[in-house]
């Protein structure tokens, strides 16, 4: 063997070695860029001092937020209050968006405000009394996705418990993904109730990929009401979810904690801050 083969088998050794010894050189940790909070969280502050809300939220950290109404605002007005504090809107609920009429007015809005995304935010009961209803429901978000793509903007999907909850020997859930075109109606998952519903996040990434572009990001406490915590104070393991993200499609992450303790700021506070810390 030459001096020179022997240097390069040396050096080939010694990066294996490095390899094995130091596994984070190779694959090295990630966090979150950018974190948002879905509003439906601070609905009574909202209520109260809109503008003041939205300044506090933003000086918690938070530089996305997802509206779920603008509390008698104009959408003009809500535009000029998020670029005041520095805060962009890339999402927003609208209940009305399967309805008659409904898609029109969210999407005006949306061009107005800046949202990329409307998300359908809850099925009422009436509405989910068999698997024929989620079928008709999966023609109207077919419907409704059609009108907001036209409009330049991405139609989603918000679930919570009850989908997961076998109806005639179906996951209504999978019916939902299996009846809307992939295209037309993206899904914004909300990690605590699929998992309150019994269901895998990861399981629907690996089977679905790219669908989950919007998640909200809540947690569930370790009593047996298995009630919403502050993220990280819970039992679900969002750093193992996050190391999904690229096969999810993920983009967005809203916090979201549907009841509080006390002050909500306070939550969120919580929340962002284990948020900022957290490496997947």
């Amino acid at each position: 063997m030459n001096r020179r083969s022997f240097v390069k088998r040396l050096a080939l050794g010694a990066a294996g070695a490095a390899c094995l010894t130091e596994p984070g050189a190779a694959y090295a940790k990630k966090k979150l860029s950018k974190i948002g909070v879905q509003l439906y969280t601070v609905r009574r502050e909202l209520e109260a001092d809109f503008e003041g809300t939205l300044a506090k939220v933003a000086s918690l950290g938070y530089r996305e937020v997802e509206f779920a109404g603008y509390y008698g605002r104009t959408p003009a007005e809500v535009k000029a209050i998020l670029a005041r504090n520095g805060l962009a809107a890339p999402s927003a609920h609208f209940q009305s968006v399967v309805s008659s009429g409904g898609v029109r007015e969210a999407v005006e809005a949306a061009g107005v405000v800046g949202h990329s995304y409307l998300v359908y935010a809850w099925l009422p009961p009436e509405e989910r009394k068999s698997l024929d209803d989620y079928k008709r429901l999966a023609e109207r978000l077919n419907r409704a996705g059609e009108e907001c793509r036209r409009a330049g903007i991405q139609f989603g999907y918000h679930n919570h418990d009850f989908e997961f909850a076998p109806m005639e020997g179906r996951i209504p859930y999978d019916l939902i993904l299996e009846g809307t075109d992939a295209r037309l109606v993206k899904m914004e998952l909300d990690l605590y109730w699929i998992t309150k519903g019994g269901q895998s996040p990861l399981a629907y990434f690996r089977k679905h990929p790219g669908r989950f572009p919007l998640v909200h990001v809540k947690d569930m406490d370790g009593t047996p009401k298995r009630y919403f915590t502050e993220v990280g104070r819970g039992t679900i393991d969002f750093g193992e979810i996050f190391a999904a993200s690229k096969q999810a499609g993920i983009k967005h992450y809203f916090v979201e904690q549907d009841e509080t303790p006390a002050s909500p700021f306070e939550s969120i506070r919580t929340s962002i801050d284990y948020l900022k810390r957290l490496e997947f």
